[in-house]
């Protein structure tokens, strides 16, 4: 009762003598156990949870968060290979972190061609991951980093990904809907000419793909835009591929100066996340297709300025039946 009462988070993890988790006894445990006649001598495991609900440790908030709401818990044990425990996910650290007055804009209007007979019927960001749709990833993640204010561009399909997502509130947000002409995709800019800019706050905007499986900081990619003073900010990935030949490199004339074998070529590459300052909106055109690429170059052309915030954490971007198997852990 004392710890409970001391840590204020009205749960307490019973372990045994090697730190295993051997059960879980809350406040209203606690309480309907002195309503049956329990002392202070009793032993707590007679009226905890021997079997409660855990995440192995590394599991990203988003996920925890999920299970937190099927379950309807406000604590989460982290557990190791072991089962000793080694953390806590709680729900008030989790969306009850300070919330951001910055917005999100999730673009989730393409039509997934490359993922063929997956997408003809249904949007590739509804397509499921470990139990649900792909955008609801990149939504929890926004959430519990601290964004209550989501615009969802679509076009393809849309109506399947309003009625799927409705209003936000199952996700702590608020949804807003940016929907394209059919007739005229506008690319992973153009949407956002169509937001009223009179709606949006004076802070930078996180602008991101949904089709992305990432998990990122969204106040420190934030707080690193800002330290930039640049007009736009690109998530990037560091990415290896092998060179399956011999490559050659020339000296001058017909003269090869080294062959390599097999190189690995390590580069840096463009994650489809952007934090993207208030001003910089204008330059996206109206009324025609346009890219974040294009968008990027513009504010390095004006002399507005474009960095770079590495990604350190696991990004795949679902763009081929490959990547997809990649993401449900099928390679």
């Amino acid at each position: 009762m004392l710890l409970i009462d001391r840590s204020g988070l009205e749960v307490a993890v019973l372990i045994d003598d090697d730190g295993r988790l051997v059960g879980v006894l809350t406040d209203g445990d606690l309480r309907r156990a002195i309503l049956r006649g329990a002392g202070l001598d009793d032993g707590a495991i007679d009226y905890a949870t021997r079997n409660p609900t855990t995440v192995s440790d590394g599991t990203n908030r988003a996920h925890a968060l999920d299970v937190m709401r099927a379950t309807r818990l406000d604590q989460l044990p982290v557990i190791d290979s072991e089962r000793r425990v080694v953390g806590m996910h709680t729900l008030s650290d989790i969306v009850g972190r300070p919330v951001l007055d910055s917005v999100a804009v999730v673009m989730a209007g393409g039509r997934g061609v490359r993922l063929g007979e997956l997408t003809r019927h249904t949007p590739k960001p509804l397509v499921p991951i470990a139990g649900r749709p792909i955008i609801e990833w990149v939504l929890l993640n926004l959430v519990s980093g601290g964004i209550r204010t989501i615009y969802v561009s679509v076009n393809y399909l849309a109506d399947q990904i309003i009625e799927r997502l409705g209003d936000g509130s199952t996700f702590g947000a608020e949804i807003r809907y940016v929907r394209e002409d059919p007739d005229t995709p506008l690319g992973t800019a153009g949407s956002l000419a169509l937001i009223d800019q009179a709606e949006l706050p004076d802070e930078p905007l996180i602008v991101t793909n949904a089709d992305l499986m990432a998990q990122f900081d969204v106040r420190e990619f934030i707080e690193s835009h800002r330290a930039s003073g640049t007009a736009v900010t690109v998530a990037t990935r560091r990415y290896d591929h092998q060179v399956p030949f011999g490559v050659v490199e020339r000296g001058t004339g017909r003269q090869i100066a080294q062959l390599v074998e097999k190189p690995v070529l390590d580069v840096e590459v463009n994650a489809g996340i952007y934090a993207v300052s208030r001003d910089a909106l204008q330059y996206v055109p109206k009324g025609r297709p346009s890219t974040m690429p294009e968008l990027v170059e513009t504010c390095i052309t004006r002399g507005l300025g474009a960095s770079a915030w590495a990604m350190e954490s696991d990004w795949i971007d679902v763009g081929t039946p490959r990547d997809l198997a990649r993401a449900r852990g099928n390679q």
